[in-house]
């Protein structure tokens, strides 16, 4: 994620603001330049501060619910942005703890589509004639029954809205032995399965081989793969061959993982730029803990100079984490057998991107 600042006075804003808090300008995102921009008013209608003269736009539908501040062309024929039009089931709005559960669901949501423009993947819609659109359904437990489980189908993607609850998120996370639970985890988990369809089971045999030679083979039987490993959990020696625990679990779930992980490092990485941030312990005589991250991670060829630059920044802010008492932020190991499946990832999306990869802000 990038930083942004308010166009009319230059107040640094956050992603997810409406409104500026220092001159009360107006805020809207556009997809196509990755901006946040301040507004002025056309009509019914909203130009770009910094572009009076450019295109005239208007918010998303969801705006009228407090859950977006994304825009689209003002002619556009569309009444969703290009990540609210993925929506295929929300819940009821009337209910005032599910409108909040949504918002927070789609807070999560915009910042995995921010990453999913910056690396240029494909995000067809319902309707577009691609034969395995990406869609989403965000759904609450139902008063009898079994509860809604997150998961992906086909490109199908359901997200249980009690993951929007704190409480009841980290106590899942603590009963499952998992060491990091969120929504936008969740989200960039569930996409990873999404991408494995489309980059790897749908580029052919020899895609296929290669996925397989590192990650496993995923034509073991997947139900028989969870029962074993919920029945017997991860092996003693997971950290020197996978990224997390459930990485073990079965093969897609270890592209899924190692897949999320990408995204956090190349998110991350980008807003610690953003920053200037430069990691120089004066105890350490070694470079590997030392780092200035002033690349854009989106731009980078080679995934070691990611690791390079990720390892010293997790030190550092993890030892800042618990200096106030908190956990670690990221508290995974990165072997070199989960650099191989990162690198893999890497240049497929890499290739699935163009050859910049990037949509440039």
């Amino acid at each position: 994620m990038q930083l942004f600042k308010c166009d009319r006075c230059e107040q640094v804003l956050y992603f997810e603001n409406t409104e500026c808090l220092r001159c009360g300008a107006r805020l809207g995102f556009v997809p196509e330049q990755v901006t946040l921009g301040a507004l002025m008013p056309d009509g019914a209608a909203w130009r770009l501060q910094a572009a009076p003269t450019g295109l005239r736009y208007r918010f998303c539908a969801n705006a009228t619910h407090s859950a977006c501040n994304w825009l689209l062309p003002v002619d556009d024929a569309e009444n969703y942005c290009r990540a609210c039009r993925h929506n295929r089931t929300i819940p009821d709005l009337s209910d005032d703890d599910r409108l909040q559960a949504w918002r927070r669901i789609e807070v999560a949501k915009r910042r995995l589509f921010y990453s999913l423009l910056r690396l240029r993947l494909p995000t067809p819609t319902v309707g577009s004639g691609d034969p395995e659109p990406l869609s989403f359904d965000f759904l609450a437990d139902p008063p009898d029954g079994p509860r809604v489980m997150t998961g992906h189908d086909n490109g199908h993607i359901t997200i249980a809205l009690s993951e929007a609850d704190d409480a009841r998120r980290e106590a899942a996370r603590v009963s499952m032995g998992e060491l990091y639970r969120t929504l936008l985890g969740h989200f960039r988990h569930e996409i990873g399965h999404y991408y494995w369809d489309r980059l790897v089971r749908d580029a052919g045999q020899a895609e296929l081989a290669r996925c397989r030679a590192l990650f496993g083979d995923d034509r073991q039987d997947y139900g028989q793969a969870l029962q074993r490993y919920y029945a017997n959990g991860a092996p003693a020696n997971w950290q020197d061959s996978h990224v997390s625990c459930y990485a073990t679990m079965h093969p897609w779930e270890d592209w899924a993982e190692t897949w999320a992980h990408y995204l956090h490092i190349v998110d991350t990485l980008e807003m610690a730029a953003a920053f200037g941030i430069r990691i120089a312990p004066d105890i350490a005589e070694s470079a590997t803990m030392e780092t200035e991250i002033t690349f854009d991670p989106h731009h980078v060829a080679d995934l070691q100079r990611l690791i390079d630059a990720w390892l010293p920044l997790t030190y550092a802010v993890n030892s800042l984490n618990r200096a106030m008492g908190q956990p670690d932020l990221y508290p995974f190991a990165i072997a070199p057998p989960v650099l191989e499946k990162m690198a893999y990832i890497h240049g497929l999306i890499r290739r699935a991107g163009g050859r910049a990869g990037v949509a440039q802000p």
